[in-house]
């Protein structure tokens, strides 16, 4: 949920002396990009999963704080639900076999804290949204405990002044005339953090957004939410509806969501938070007693608190981070994109995707972000969410691809089936990018080689939830909720094999 917050809305300070702190933060932020100061260019990434809590039936199971207790480390924390938990792994340098570390540690973590997590009454489940949710376990009751989940589901509702409502068209259709922004902790996500130098930030921004419509495609592992069958990644819709700060009037006037893709392409990592200041009223003006600007000038490292807590409220799919680590200022672009799951190996699997893609396309001379329209790049996000590993994206033509072009569009770009785009074009840039990155060819072809499978054979999380359901419906003749549990069931049976997904069977 952002910047972590703890305060009672008693601590609200004025709008317009936050305003002004959060004025002094950028302008301490320009002059240290300006004049240099952050970190030298080092090759580390980070990860952050969120996970779900589920029974052995595979119903929600609403039991964090106990699970939390039973698991004993700081690396696992508290989430938005009472049936979420996020485990944050160490950054590591990219290189070597870093994603074969990375699956034993992650591995180990996870078995070991569903092994303390059983013993607590739960059992932990990496899935985008888990399929056994339903509309009445998404309320204020079942909010995690703590002032800042109670504090920013009120400062959503009063920013928007009326109900928050759900109404999503996928296979299915869903329609909540009034939730709370508990709706949201259905969604659990894979968090991919780089760290880049204010000189690569721009490249690699835009890279990932260009990337980010192939990622939701690939990695799709949401189809239910609710009981009703809808996107394939249906977390991003969830997420611009259940946290829209807007009433139905400014939605009208073009007011820009909290949750928000963007609009443009940037050229510093400076555009990114001026637009934050500029189009969005802070939902929690806390302010911290440091100043900025006097501590720069001390010669010391600012911590920009205000920027930090603002920035995290604003759920960009590829959000800027400025951060302090023993001492040094850094920036990272953290990719939001990518549901959880369903196993290590495909978590692994993904992340290798991403890392290399995006710094091949960062790399590139003439990049894509010169040849795609922003407008396109956002159309593909969206795309990519509802269709998954089917959907067309929109991409610059290629001799490689097999598209269409699309009357109005112009010649320079054409629609591409997703697994035709990704074989072709960006495995081949995901497998350069690793290698750029020095990833030992054995961990590049194992995890690139899941990616590759997924296109061959069509499944991914989503594919496999869909295909199962369907498969209990039609042949057994069970009804939805029997099948959504039966279903979820497997999932954690198979999940706990480790094995890929484009591998289970759907009977």
């Amino acid at each position: 949920m952002g910047e972590k917050i703890a305060a009672q809305s008693a601590d609200l300070a004025d709008r317009q002396l936050y305003r002004q702190k959060l004025r002094q933060c950028l302008d301490a932020l320009r002059r240290m990009h300006d004049e240099g100061r952050f970190d030298r260019a080092r090759a580390l990434m980070g990860l952050e999963i969120e996970l779900n809590l589920a029974d052995e039936e595979g119903q929600p199971a609403m039991r964090n704080a106990a699970v939390l207790d039973a698991i004993g480390s700081g690396d696992f924390q508290t989430e938005l639900g009472q049936f979420n938990i996020e485990v944050n792994i160490a950054p590591h340098r990219l290189g070597g076999r870093v994603f074969e570390e990375l699956r034993e540690e992650v591995d180990t973590a996870l078995r070991y804290a569903d092994r303390r997590a059983a013993a607590a009454g739960a059992r932990i489940v990496t899935v985008g949204i888990l399929p056994t949710l339903m509309l009445d376990h998404a309320v204020l009751d079942n909010i995690s405990a703590g002032d800042r989940y109670q504090l920013l589901n009120d400062r959503i509702l009063a920013a928007r002044g009326e109900d928050l409502a759900l109404d999503i068209e996928g296979v299915e259709r869903l329609k909540a005339d009034s939730v709370s922004v508990m709706a949201e902790a259905a969604c659990t996500s894979l968090q991919l953090h780089l760290q880049v130098t204010p000189g690569r930030f721009a490249s690699v921004w835009n890279a990932a957004q260009a990337l980010t419509g192939a990622q939701l495609a690939l990695g799709a592992n949401s189809p239910f939410l609710f009981g009703r069958e809808l996107w394939r990644e249906t977390r991003p819709i969830l997420f611009e509806q259940a946290c829209d700060t807007r009433p139905h009037e400014l939605k009208e006037q073009g007011v820009r969501p909290i949750t928000w893709f963007g609009e443009r392409w940037v050229d510093s990592v400076l555009d990114l938070f001026e637009e934050n200041l500029r189009y969005f009223p802070s939902l929690l003006p806390i302010c911290d007693e440091e100043d900025p600007l006097k501590t720069l000038a001390a010669g010391g490292v600012p911590g920009l608190r205000e920027l930090r807590l603002h920035n995290g409220t604003i759920y960009r799919w590829n959000r800027p981070v400025y951060d302090v680590a023993a001492g040094v200022p850094h920036l990272r672009v953290e990719n939001r994109a990518l549901p959880a799951g369903p196993t290590v190996v495909d978590t692994l699997a993904n992340a290798a995707f991403y890392y290399g893609a995006v710094r091949a396309l960062a790399d590139q001379s003439r990049p894509v972000w010169q040849r795609l329209p922003f407008e396109l790049a956002a159309e593909n996000f969206h795309n990519g969410a509802r269709h998954g590993i089917d959907a067309e994206l929109w991409w610059p033509r290629s001799s490689r691809l097999p598209g269409s072009r699309v009357p109005g569009r112009g010649p320079a770009v054409e629609r591409v089936p997703v697994r035709e785009l990704v074989l072709r074009e960006l495995l081949p840039l995901a497998r350069q990018g690793l290698d750029a990155w020095g990833v030992e060819p054995v961990d590049r072809d194992r995890y690139l080689g899941v990616i590759e499978q997924r296109c061959l054979l069509g499944t991914n999380g989503a594919a496999w939830q869909a295909a199962v359901f369907h498969d209990l419906r039609d042949r057994l003749g069970l009804d939805r909720a029997s099948a959504l549990g039966r279903m979820t069931r497997r999932y954690l049976e198979l999940m706990r094999t480790g094995d890929p997904v484009h591998t289970w069977p759907v009977r």
